[in-house]
């Protein structure tokens, strides 16, 4: 719960806690719940909120938005932090709430990192939410499905909050240079490109973008006047090099395009070189995460099946830690991309049956392949002659699955690489019994 001391008054707030929003004008980002005519906007512009769980990455304005919430809709807050409260605390608050019913005055509580509140903290809150005592709103950066109590979720309604695009955090800065409550009592000179810089540097979070511009004006060359944001004062106070670079532009796609070629043509020192590049300028470690997961098995396969778990697993890791933990997790993959057998059957594979699939659409599946659940479908003969190849002996049957037009089409051609090679040799086996049982 939330408390003050009289010395509160005193202590000098941060440029994030100064430049909070109080508006839905304010607010930035999240335009696909808060513009006009979004869901989430009419539910405050109109009154009509209920409790709700906010999901999404830090720095996004979950605890931010749940303040505005309580300022459009007139109702007592209360902020809540699951790190330092327990159940003893939840009773106390849920006492208070319940007198302000009584009173006519609703209570919002607010859940900061609900996901860290076990089963029976998180059941604490349910009579209070059935009965109307309170308005809960949770936040929390994991996913509710998983970490959210099922009776608790299903009264919920949940508003996944996305990363600040570099444009939202580049338009918060500004306006923190010019805003009374920032730094719009100084002349701060300061290129928006560094602006740009210190966006990619924060990587969607709104908090650590805020904080990294304090710092860099609180170490800018000042004559008493005017505040002079140099390149090395940026660089210092980001600890990053000249590597900073528009996500959204040329230079991006050039690093990923080096990055999976490197790990094609397995060459692991290149491709841990432009994975650094990429992390180091401020990339989202997901995104690389989610383009590691697509070469295990574009270009390698079944080759070596293990390398897309190896692939999955690191995309969890980065989920779970983030930056800069993550980076290790990320190495390990990339690494075990490089050094893997290499094959791209299985991605010529698809391309090869999506062209037949897009020219042949009107190919009717094969009768004998078709499920027949009712009398009809049966008097159609459909599924007549099925083959159920766990009745055989060798796990096989010569049965047709594909349609007429293309019997006999190969797709899946199977390399010598790695353990593709065992794959090869099964199928050669399947189409010699194919072959001599037709």
């Amino acid at each position: 719960m939330e408390q003050t001391t009289m010395f509160a008054a005193e202590a000098p707030q941060p440029l994030a806690a100064r430049m909070r929003p109080n508006s839905l004008e304010e607010f930035a980002g999240q335009k696909h719940l808060l513009g006009e005519g979004k869901v989430l906007r009419r539910l405050i512009e109109s009154d009509s909120i209920s409790s709700m769980i906010f999901w999404g990455p830090p720095g996004v304005g979950k605890t931010t938005l749940a303040r505005i919430i309580a300022q459009k809709t007139r109702s007592q807050f209360i902020d809540f932090s699951a790190v330092t409260s327990g159940i003893k605390e939840i009773r106390q608050v849920m006492l208070k709430a319940e007198e302000n019913r009584i009173f006519g005055q609703r209570t919002i509580v607010f859940v900061d990192e609900i996901h860290r509140f076990n089963k029976a903290q998180q059941d604490a809150f349910l009579p209070f939410v059935e009965k109307g005592s309170i308005i809960l709103i949770g936040a929390t950066t994991e996913n509710p499905s998983f970490e959210v109590n099922g009776a608790l979720l299903s009264r919920c309604k949940v508003f996944v909050l996305q990363s600040l695009t570099s444009e939202d955090l580049v338009a918060l800065m500004d306006r923190a240079l010019h805003d009374p409550r920032g730094f719009g009592s100084q002349q701060v000179i300061m290129p928006e490109k560094m602006l740009e810089a210190i966006a990619a540097f924060a990587n969607g979070d709104a908090r650590s973008a805020l904080s990294t511009l304090e710092m860099v004006v609180l170490n800018g060359d000042t004559d008493g006047h005017t505040v002079t944001i140099t390149p090395e004062t940026l660089e210092q106070c980001t600890s990053k090099k000249s590597l900073l670079y528009d996500k959204s532009g040329e230079e991006h796609y050039n690093l990923i395009s080096a990055l999976h070629k490197s790990m094609r043509n397995s060459d692991p020192d290149a491709a841990v070189y432009w994975l650094a590049r990429m992390l180091e300028a401020g990339e989202d470690p997901l995104y690389v995460a989610r383009r590691v997961t697509r070469f295990a098995s574009e270009d390698i396969g079944l080759a070596d099946s293990r390398a897309l778990e190896v692939a999955v697993a690191a995309y969890q890791a980065c989920h779970y830690i983030g930056m800069p933990e993550c980076t290790v997790h990320l190495t390990h993959a990339v690494v075990y991309m490089a050094m893997a057998p290499k094959s791209n059957a299985l991605y010529t594979a698809y391309g090869a049956a999506r062209k037949d699939a897009l020219t042949q659409l009107a190919e009717p599946v094969p009768l004998v392949i078709r499920n027949a659940p009712t009398t009809l479908m049966q008097n159609l003969k459909y599924g007549e002659g099925y083959q159920y190849a766990h009745d055989t002996k060798e796990k096989l049957t010569n049965m047709q699955c594909l349609p007429d037009s293309l019997v006999g089409r190969e797709y899946y051609k199977p390399t010598d690489q790695g353990l593709e090679a065992r794959y090869k040799e099964r199928l050669e086996q399947i189409k010699a019994w194919k072959k001599e049982h037709t």
